[in-house]
Parts: C-alpha cells; sequence; structure tokens
C-alpha cells in the first residue's frame, strides 16, 4: 500500500480532482453521489493509473534522475512493477463502468479520450512522452480532461466563455509540462529519451512555457471572470528567473518546479474564490 501511495503522488491528486468537482458543480450547482464518484475517481484511481505507469515504463531513465525517488516520482523495484500496473486497473475499471452508465455520447468520448491520454503517454510502444509537442499535448490533456469531463457529464452547454476557459486552461498544462521537462534535459538525453526540452533546448523549452502561460492570462480575459487573468502572474514570476538557464545548468529549474507544485495550492485556492463568486452571483 506504501509503494501504491506514493507512486500515486499525492502531491498532485487535486490538480485532476478539482477539475472535475469545480465543472461539474458549476454546471449543475449540486454535490451529488456522481459528483462524489467522479471526484474520487479523478482524485486517486486516475493519479494511480497515470503515474503509476508512468514509474513503471521510466524505470531505467527515472534511476538516472536526482529528482527522482520522493513527490516528483518514484522509483521501486522492478519487483513491484506488476503489482502497480494490476493495482491502477483494478482501481479505475469499477469506476470507469458506473461512469459510463451516466454520461451520454460526448461525455463518454471526453472520458476515453480521458483515459487513451493517461496509457499513451508512457505506455510502450506509443511512448507519446517521447514525441516532442505531443508530450506537452498529452500532459495538458490528463489535467484539463478532467474538467471537460465534468461539463459533458452534466450536459452544459459549451459557450465562448468556457471555450476561452478551456483555452486557457490548455495552455497553462502545456506550459507546465514544458517547464517540468527543463530539468530532466541531461539525464533523458543520458537514457536516450526525447522530449519537448531535449529537442528545443532549456532556453527555447523555457521561453516555450513563460509564452504559454501569457497567453492563458490572455484567454482569461474572455471569461466570465476576466479578472482571473492574474492567476497567470505567479506562474510568469516563477519561470522567469529561468529564461536565461541552459542545457548545461537545466537541474538548476528543479528549485523553480518545487515552488510551481506549491503554487498551484495558492493558485487552487484563489481560484475556488473565484468559482465561489461565480456560483453566487445574481
Amino acid at each position: 500500500m506504501k509503494n501504491l501511495l506514493a507512486t500515486s503522488r499525492p502531491v498532485s491528486w487535486v490538480n485532476t480532482a478539482y477539475p472535475f468537482a469545480a465543472a461539474y458543480f458549476l454546471a449543475t450547482g449540486r454535490i451529488d453521489w456522481l459528483w462524489a464518484l467522479g471526484t474520487f475517481f479523478f482524485l486517486v484511481p486516475y493519479n494511480l493509473a497515470m503515474y503509476g505507469i508512468n514509474d513503471v515504463f521510466d524505470y531505467e531513465s527515472d534511476l538516472l534522475n536526482a529528482r527522482k525517488g520522493g513527490v516528483e516520482g518514484a522509483v521501486l523495484d522492478r519487483r513491484h512493477h506488476r503489482t502497480i500496473l494490476w493495482a491502477a486497473a483494478i482501481s479505475t475499471i469499477p469506476f470507469i463502468v458506473v461512469l459510463a452508465t451516466q454520461g451520454g455520447a460526448v461525455a463518454n468520448l471526453v472520458l476515453a479520450v480521458s483515459l487513451l491520454a493517461v496509457v499513451a503517454y508512457s505506455a510502450p510502444r506509443l511512448r507519446f512522452k517521447e514525441r516532442p509537442f505531443l508530450d506537452s499535448l498529452t500532459s495538458s490533456t490528463h489535467f484539463v480532461s478532467p474538467a471537460v469531463y465534468g461539463l459533458a457529464l452534466a450536459h452544459a452547454p459549451f459557450t465562448a466563455g468556457i471555450w476561452a476557459f478551456l483555452g486557457a486552461f490548455f495552455l497553462w498544462g502545456m506550459a507546465s509540462h514544458a517547464f517540468g521537462a527543463v530539468q530532466d534535459i541531461v539525464p533523458d538525453r543520458d537514457g536516450g529519451l526525447a522530449s519537448i526540452g531535449t529537442v528545443l533546448g532549456a532556453r527555447f523549452t523555457a521561453w516555450f512555457a513563460f509564452t504559454a502561460y501569457a497567453g492563458a492570462g490572455v484567454l482569461m480575459l474572455g471569461t466570465a471572470a476576466p479578472f482571473a487573468a492574474v492567476l497567470a502572474v505567479p506562474y510568469l514570476a516563477n519561470v522567469a528567473p529561468c529564461l536565461g538557464v541552459t542545457d548545461a545548468t537545466s537541474a538548476g529549474a528543479n528549485a523553480a518546479w518545487k515552488r510551481f507544485l506549491w503554487l498551484n495550492y495558492l493558485t487552487g485556492f484563489l481560484a475556488t474564490l473565484t468559482l465561489i463568486w461565480l456560483a453566487t452571483r445574481p
């Protein structure tokens, strides 16, 4: 159980559960059993599958990565790998079956895309994480799709404002993945892995992340809460000191990445206040 908990990366659970919970609640105005089921699914089983599959099939490269072995990714002996994969399947399938019976065609399609992204990112042969740019697109899907699924499950209309919000969220996800790839450029190259970072290089990738965060803030101006565009500022400030990073100094970006992990809790709190305002305004 300790190994399963470690590989699911509890520090990141909220990043997938919150988007679903907030989207479903705002669309329906209620907290019901379906909200509870979906929130728990995206809180624990979803993350066990996503990060468990990643830790199993990234084992060799993770051994070369000094930042692995803690909250940023477990490095578990091969003898635990089969257990992790079975636990991921057993914990997710019952939820998927129930959710599939409650959603319509659109919701089920979104759920299928979300689960495909979880598997395809790390699984052998597919390995989207080793396809530059597709790696960032897939990683962003991991976090945005729960929100899209929550809206689809609630049969919410996809207005221009919602599309603007989802676009901003997607750019945030791409920026976050790309920035996270900067610190791993050296171990990824040593392990023979490709990524957006190994292809673009540290400095260009950092600028890509900075630009995407800025774009997310601009898109938020087209939502029902344009003032929430300021939530992009802390991320811009976090990336800014790394804009001059080189491949040789790329490991130093880990300090900013650790700030990013905790920054999500602050912005999540502020986003919650924004959602409460949206839900209670006349």
